[in-house]
């Protein structure tokens, strides 16, 4: 399960609570220290075993890296079996909207943002 310190709280605009988009999400872990960023990719590693490690298109290729969604493409895999992204939990607290982060990049890429971290 993902810890409480790495949901980030919808914002409040216009007197309404709206779920912020990943690009928002993206701009407010910027400044974080790298102690507080592995934090966060470690909570994510732990949800990411039940979904990764389950996926088509990760089972059966000796993978064992996770959660691409943050750190980008496999070097190992390489075939759209499935995809399982969409019903993992990091995939709406991030509020991320793409799949097969193993095979096409991390959010960032598949956003424009930049590389995997």
């Amino acid at each position: 399960m993902i810890d409480e310190f790495y949901i980030i709280s919808p914002t409040l605009r216009r007197g309404r609570y709206v779920k912020e988009s990943f690009e928002d999400k993206m701009a407010s872990l910027k400044g974080l220290s790298e102690e507080e960023m592995a934090k966060r990719l470690e909570s994510m590693r732990d949800v990411c075993k039940s979904y990764c490690g389950e996926c088509p298109s990760y089972t059966g290729t000796g993978e064992s890296s996770l959660v691409f969604c943050a750190m980008g493409k496999s070097s190992i895999i390489t075939e759209e079996k499935g995809c399982l992204c969409p019903s993992c939990p990091v995939t709406d607290m991030m509020s991320l909207r793409w799949k097969f982060y193993c095979i096409r990049g991390s959010g960032k890429e598949q956003a424009g943002l930049g590389g995997g971290e």
